[in-house]
C-alpha cells in the first residue's frame, strides 16, 4: 500500500488520503478541559495525533494542526443545571477562574513535553473566541436552527434531522434517542429532549460571564470546536481527531452547527483512538482509578505497582493500533519498559557504530531481510497508522543490531550502503516519526529514591507539627524546580 489509507469514522470504512489543498493538511483535535491535572485518558489521543501529525509532516505536507483549549463553557447538562467544571473548580482552590486555568494549562503543556509531543501550529482558547461563537449561535439561529429560552440558546435537532443524517457518526438513531433521554434537570426548556445548549444564561452565582444578544452567559461545550475549527482551517479541512467518546454528543453536535453555518460538511476524514482501561476496569471516579500524569511518572498510585517513565507511556501506546482498547496494566506496561529498554539498546549503539562492510555483503540473505523489513515501515504506517507493526518489524532488526554489535554477525555482512540504510531509516522512524528518546532510567530511578526519602521526611515534619522543616523541603525543592503537591488523602506528588 503507497498510497495513505485512514479509517473514516463518518463512513465506517478505510478511504484513500486525499487532501483538500494539494500538499496541505488541515487537522483539528479536541484539546483538554483545563479544569483539572491531565490524567492517563489524556496521555492516548495526544500521542496518538502527534505521531499522525508528525508522519504527515515526513510525508511532505505542510500541516496546520489545531488543538484547542477548553478554558469556559464545559458544562454537564445531565444532573444538575449547566454546572461549568472551570468555575466550581475555581471556587473549591479558592483560584480566579483565569489563574486556575493557567496553572493547568501549564502542567498540561508540561506533560505534553515529557511525552516529546510537538506543540500544535495553533492553540486556541474558547475563552478567546467568545465573539466568533456568538456570531456563529446568531447564524444558527438565523437559519431556523436554533432557538433562545430564558436566555439560553438551543440547537433544535430534531428540526436538523428532518433534512439531515443527525447520528451516523455515533451510530445513534433519534428516535431511539428521544425514547432513551433521561428527565434531566432544565430539560423543560427543550422543544425536543436531545436538543442541546449552545449558550446557557448564567445564574447569579456564575462566576465566568459575558455579555451576549440573550443576556449575560457562557458558551455551550460544542459550540467553541466548531467556531474555532472554522476560524483557522475553513468551512471543510481535512481530518478531525479525539477519543471515541466524544463522538456523541460533541463530534455530532459539531457537524450539525457546523454544517448549518457553513453549508457544507466540515470534515473529510474523522479519525478517533479508542478508550483505554486501567487493570481491566474503565477509568472512573467511582473506581478511584483516574491516574494523574504526574501520578504515572511517580508512581504514586494504588492502582500503580511502580512509576513509569513518559517514553514507556508512549512506547506502550504505539505498541497497539490506535482504534483498539488499550489497558494500562501494571504487567503490560512492565513489558513494554523491557521491550523499550532493548529497542534503544540496540538503536543507540546502531547510532555510534562506524560505517561497516564494502560495495558486495556478504550475507546477500541478510542484506535482503534488512531491506525489506526497512521498506515494510511506510507500507504498515500508510495503512491507517499501523504504528503497531511498525514496531513488530523493527524488533525482528534488532536482533541482526545486537548480531553485529555482539560480532556474531560479521562486520561485512551488510553492503556499507545497507548499514547506512538501517542507521538512517532507523533514526527516522524511531525518533522523527515515532518521537521515542532515550532516557536514563538509572537516573530517574535514583531521582524517584530521593524523592520518596523526602516525601517520607516532610511526612514525619508534619505528624509532628513541624511545620518550619516542612515548609523547608518544599520551598527548597521549589527553588530547583520540583514542585510538591499535598493531596486530599494526605498523599504527596511532585512534578
Amino acid at each position: 500500500m503507497t498510497d495513505l489509507h485512514i479509517y473514516n469514522s463518518y463512513s465506517r470504512a478505510k478511504e484513500k488520503f486525499e487532501s483538500l489543498v494539494p500538499g496541505h493538511v488541515g487537522m483539528y483535535v479536541c484539546g483538554p478541559t483545563v479544569s483539572g491535572e491531565s490524567h492517563l485518558g489524556h496521555a492516548r489521543p495526544y500521542i496518538t495525533f502527534d505521531y499522525v501529525y508528525r508522519y504527515l509532516s515526513h510525508l511532505g505536507y505542510k500541516v496546520r494542526y489545531v488543538r484547542n483549549i477548553t478554558d469556559a463553557g464545559h458544562f454537564e447538562e445531565e444532573g444538575r443545571e449547566a454546572e461549568d467544571k472551570i468555575s466550581k473548580k475555581a471556587v473549591l482552590e479558592k483560584l480566579e477562574p483565569m489563574e486556575l486555568v493557567q496553572k493547568y494549562t501549564n502542567l498540561f503543556h508540561w506533560a505534553m513535553s515529557q511525552f516529546n509531543c510537538i506543540p500544535p501550529s495553533i492553540e486556541p482558547t474558547a475563552t478567546g473566541h467568545i465573539v466568533e461563537q456568538i456570531d456563529m449561535i446568531q447564524e444558527l439561529i438565523a437559519q431556523g436552527f436554533a432557538y433562545e429560552v430564558n436566555g439560553s440558546v438551543y440547537f433544535d435537532v430534531r428540526k436538523y434531522a428532518e433534512g439531515h443524517d443527525y447520528g451516523k457518526l455515533s451510530g445513534r438513531v433519534i428516535d431511539e434517542m428521544l425514547e432513551t433521554t433521561r428527565d434531566l434537570e432544565g430539560q423543560d426548556e427543550k422543544r425536543n429532549k436531545t436538543d442541546f445548549a449552545l449558550w446557557k444564561a448564567a445564574p447569579p452565582e456564575h462566576i465566568m460571564r459575558w455579555n451576549s444578544p440573550w443576556g449575560e452567559g457562557f458558551p455551550g461545550w460544542h459550540i467553541e470546536c466548531s467556531a474555532m475549527a472554522t476560524k483557522y482551517l475553513g468551512k471543510q479541512f481535512d481530518i478531525h481527531g479525539g477519543g471515541m467518546d466524544l463522538q456523541f454528543p460533541h463530534h455530532e453536535s459539531e457537524i450539525a452547527q457546523s454544517t448549518i453555518c457553513n453549508h457544507t460538511p466540515p470534515v473529510r476524514y474523522w479519525m478517533h483512538n479508542n478508550m483505554i482501561t486501567i487493570n481491566g476496569r474503565k477509568m472512573g471516579k467511582s473506581y478511584n482509578n483516574v491516574i494523574k500524569l504526574t501520578e504515572l511518572f511517580s508512581g504514586q498510585h494504588p492502582e500503580l505497582e511502580k512509576a513509569y517513565s513518559p517514553m514507556t507511556v508512549r512506547f506502550f501506546i504505539l505498541q497497539t493500533h490506535y482504534r483498539s482498547t488499550l489497558d494500562f496494566g501494571n504487567e503490560a506496561l512492565q513489558a513494554a519498559e523491557k521491550g523499550l529498554k532493548r529497542l534503544m539498546e540496540a538503536y543507540e549503539w546502531l547510532q555510534k557504530a562506524p560505517a561497516t562492510g564494502n560495495g558486495q555483503p556478504a550475507d546477500a540473505a541478510l542484506e535482503q531481510k534488512v531491506k525489506d523489513l526497512l521498506a515494510s515501515f511506510a507500507g504498515y504506517m500508510n495503512d491507517d497508522f499501523g504504528t503497531a507493526r511498525v514496531l513488530a518489524a523493527m524488533f525482528e532488526l534488532v536482533p541482526v543490531i545486537n548480531g553485529l554489535k555482539d560480532k556474531n554477525i560479521a562486520a561485512t555482512a551488510l553492503s556499507a550502503e545497507t548499514f547506512s540504510l538501517l542507521q538512517a531509516e532507523m533514526k527516522l522512524w524511531v525518533e522523527d516519526i515515532f518521537g521515542l528518546r532515550s532516557e536514563s532510567a538509572a537516573d530517574n530511578s535514583k531521582l524517584e529514591g530521593v524523592m520518596q526519602v523526602l516525601i517520607n521526611l516532610r511526612k514525619e515534619a508534619r505528624a509532628k507539627k513541624d511545620w518550619g522543616t516542612s515548609d523547608a523541603i518544599r520551598n527548597q525543592l521549589a527553588a530547583i524546580g520540583i514542585q510538591l503537591k499535598d493531596e486530599k488523602d494526605g498523599g504527596m506528588s511532585w512534578t
